[in-house]
């Protein structure tokens, strides 16, 4: 599919999925005289309209919303668009308050329309298909709370999603991925496979993990870890908190305030959990001259962040409070600053790729409405890292005005096992904060400059990241990821003390792993072993101690038959070491 022939079909799709909401807004009101329309746009995949209702909707109105949307849909109502001055518009919307809220805030001159069908008229710019007949597939999908204007203090709405295509066929297979998108959720995984937890005792938005999930974080931390030393990285340790002046200094009390929790008075001094972790590696470079030849200086860290994200986003382990980012800072001439680039991304598409994914798409994000430093070195930063994507044979997208308020960035975002995008690394160019805490190198004139400064995430969060590993594998992650390798069970109590020996095999070659000498059927225990995804299953009973093998079976189901121990050995632990 080309380029244009991909943007006719987004387009198509908007305009059925923003048709599709008013449908469903239509026959809401049709049904239930009560409730007041708030907004319903579309979609990435779908649409949702917001509704002032007086109790939640179940599961049956869904089921009667949608038989009434298709009488709707076959009277095929011509989608009319009007425009009206401001005290009309009040007038025909007297009876929604949210609306007239909407009304009240348009501009002057900018122009106050409606589209309508049969008898139903909502406010509306567009665009839509012709008429209600030009929607030729929908399906209703949830109800969830929302908050007015997502603002905890404004009412909270009740929001039905749907989803519509242009073939009955598209809606299919798009329902397809998302009956495998619920059987991957990572929250429900997360508790199936006692990886992590999450109470209202702690918080929302903070994150116990339990031992196996700790296991899998630990395992992705180390090979971070050897990576980045192999890289050229120093890696560092910071403080949770910081005094006021610090984030003062950095420019995030002006300009990212609205998430970072309140200050907390320690000696008379303002104190905050920090959002960001680059001010401390900026206070390490400080810490001593340096010169052009020290330059670049890569500093990383993991290092736990907190941030004040409103209770109606957070989502499991992607949308969350307190988060570990895989952060790095580089310290640079001007001359050096694409070859970093160019670094950054090397070895973010080589941890990626080790991880599992190979498929990204990438963003390139310009100066925002609300960001420091003068056009003049937006437009430099902007260019060094369009360049480097040019360069690279990347392709990529322009995010006009999706920067960071310091600087350009390039985001990529892996796509999973079902095609879903997940938002992953950051690349961030920034002039600004070396400016703003006087940041100087000695030159090889011998005078002082002002070094260039990357900032960069590749997995981002540690959480988010593991939420979508979770959901790319369903759970079942390659052999080296895995929390548990390989599981030994006895048929009988008698065996316990053979399949103990062959547990001290699997760990003298560092392979994970635990003996179930539980007084259950084997058939039981295995089912147990591949409920719980572990990817090698070793039964042992007479036969197998009398030859010192195992009965090998996988996960998947497969039976390998008798193998002797120290080919399972040597097989588990070359399958970890291949990161295959």
């Amino acid at each position: 599919m080309t380029l244009k022939q991909d943007s006719d079909l987004a387009d198509l799709r908007e305009r059925i999925r923003h048709s599709a909401a008013h449908v469903m807004a239509d026959v809401v009101t049709q049904l239930y005289p009560d409730i007041k329309l708030a907004i319903g746009p579309p979609t990435e995949d779908g649409f949702y309209y917001d509704f002032l209702a007086p109790k939640p909707f179940r599961d049956e109105d869904l089921e009667k919303i949608e038989e009434r949307m298709r009488a709707v849909i076959a009277d095929d109502f011509t989608f009319e668009y009007s425009e009206y001055p401001r005290d009309q518009a009040l007038e025909l919307n007297a009876d929604e308050p949210l609306k007239l809220e909407i009304i009240k805030e348009i501009p002057d001159d900018e122009a106050i329309s409606t589209y309508k069908h049969g008898a139903f008229e909502d406010l509306c710019a567009g665009p839509h298909v012709e008429s209600t007949g030009k929607i030729p597939a929908f399906k209703l999908l949830s109800v969830a709370g929302a908050y007015w204007r997502g603002d905890e203090k404004r009412p909270m709405l009740q929001r039905i999603y749907g989803t519509a295509f242009e073939t009955q066929d598209a809606l299919d297979e798009h329902l397809h991925r998302l009956e495998e998108a619920r059987r991957r959720d990572h929250r429900l995984l997360g508790r199936e496979l006692d990886l992590f937890s999450m109470h209202d005792e702690t918080g929302p938005g903070l994150i116990i993990w339990h031992p196996k999930g700790a296991r899998l974080r630990g395992i992705i931390e180390e090979f971070w870890k050897q990576e980045h030393y192999n890289a050229g990285y120093d890696l560092v340790y910071t403080p949770h908190i910081g005094r006021s002046t610090l984030w003062e200094t950095s420019g995030h009390l002006d300009f990212y305030q609205e998430n970072m929790y309140a200050a907390m008075d320690m000696d008379g001094q303002d104190y905050y959990l920090k959002p960001m972790n680059c001010p401390f590696h900026i206070m390490y470079y400080g810490t001593a001259m340096r010169s052009y030849r020290d330059l670049p200086m890569r500093v990383g860290e993991l290092g736990s962040v907190y941030r004040y994200e409103r209770g109606g986003v957070l989502h499991g382990l992607l949308r969350v409070r307190g988060m570990t980012q895989d952060d790095a800072h580089i310290f640079c001439r001007p001359d050096q600053v694409v070859d970093e680039v160019n670094s950054v991304l090397d070895l973010n598409f080589h941890l990626l790729e080790a991880l599992g994914f190979s498929e990204f798409d990438v963003m390139l994000s310009t100066r925002p409405e609300k960001a420091v430093g003068a056009p003049e070195q937006w437009a430099l930063a902007t260019d060094s890292l369009r360049q480097t994507l040019e360069q690279r044979g990347i392709p990529f997208e322009v995010d006009e005005g999706g920067g960071a308020f310091y600087g350009p960035k390039i985001d990529v975002h892996i796509r999973d096992a079902i095609g879903r995008l997940w938002q992953c690394t950051t690349v961030q160019f920034d002039f600004n904060l070396p400016e703003r805490f006087g940041l100087t190198y000695i030159g090889e004139d011998g005078q002082e400059h002002r070094p260039y400064m990357v900032h960069r995430a590749l997995l981002g969060s540690l959480e988010r990241f593991i939420g979508t590993l979770i959901e790319h594998y369903g759970g079942a992650f390659p052999v080296w990821l895995a929390p548990v390798q390989a599981v030994v069970i006895p048929i009988a109590d008698r065996h316990i003390e053979y399949a103990d020996s062959v547990l001290a095999q699997l760990d003298a070659a560092g392979i994970r792993a635990h003996t179930d000498g539980r007084n259950e059927r084997m058939n039981a225990k295995i089912r147990e072993a591949q409920l719980q995804k572990i990817p090698y299953m070793l039964v042992v009973g007479d036969r197998e101690a009398t030859a010192e093998a195992a009965a090998v079976r996988l996960r998947s189901g497969e039976n390998l038959g008798a193998i002797p121990v120290s080919e399972v050995v040597e097989r588990i632990a070359a399958e970890s070491a291949q990161r295959s």
